[in-house]
């Protein structure tokens, strides 16, 4: 054994339970998008605003889910590249390890946080707008609008402007990896350009961190897409 470097720790497994926690992230995505569809059939047939309210609850629950998965996924990434830095020779406590950075990570948490969840704001404005479209302003919007302050500062119709564009989208579809939506001819052609000038496409929106869009990162935002054929509906009954 002597004159021997000791063998490098294979993190393969590792690597491979990382791979399952992130398709988990397309579950819950999956779940937030029947949740929002459910919310808006309900509005659209008249139902009692406590059914919409118990299905904000359930986005509120899947917007915690995605942050602690999030947050978990991040802690096991971190750890690992810190040990593959060092080098180490011996197998370390791998887990302990994991659980001490994610429980720092997770001490920073407030629920405020999850009302900003990009998926959640997305709802909430959609729920806005569904309510619009539906007559029910006089009833409750201006409650609503109290609650949520900071996400109604903006127009509603500004929700259907596509970021890159500064036009009304037509073909929205929607980030998986960070939740924004974009016009699909758009945002594909900044992607395309880059790729094929051997860079990286960032997300366009101010203040996203991600930095590696694929055109698999993207699927069709049919909430929104339904938001808009409602508005284009009620305008040309005008």
């Amino acid at each position: 054994m002597s004159g021997r470097s000791a063998p490098m720790i294979s993190f393969s497994s590792v690597d491979n339970s990382l791979s399952s926690l992130k398709s988990c992230q397309g579950y819950l995505s999956t779940g937030m998008d029947i949740t929002a569809s459910v919310a808006l059939d309900l509005l659209e047939t008249g139902c009692e605003s406590t059914e919409v309210d118990a299905l904000e609850s359930a986005m509120l629950e899947y917007a915690e889910m995605e942050r602690d998965l999030n947050q978990y996924i991040h802690a096991v990434e971190e750890t690992v590249q810190k040990l593959r830095r060092e080098q180490i020779e011996q197998v370390p406590d791998l887990l302990s390890q994991v659980q001490e950075k994610y429980a720092t990570i997770q001490g920073k948490n407030t629920d405020e946080d999850l009302k900003k969840n990009g998926r959640f704001v997305q709802f909430k404005d959609q729920l806005r707008e569904m309510r619009k479209q539906m007559g029910e302003k006089e009833e409750g919007e201006g409650a609503f609008e109290n609650v949520d302050e900071d996400i109604a500062v903006m127009p509603s119709q500004q929700n259907f402007t596509c970021p890159i564009t500064q036009m009304k989208m037509t073909n929205p579809v929607k980030n998986k990896v960070c939740g924004h939506t974009y016009e699909k001819e758009a945002i594909e052609r900044i992607i395309q350009d880059k790729h094929q000038r051997k860079k990286r496409a960032t997300c366009p929106i101010i203040g996203c961190d991600h930095s590696d869009m694929q055109l698999s990162d993207l699927g069709p935002d049919t909430l929104l897409k339904r938001a808009i054929d409602v508005q284009n509906k009620q305008k040309g009954h005008h």
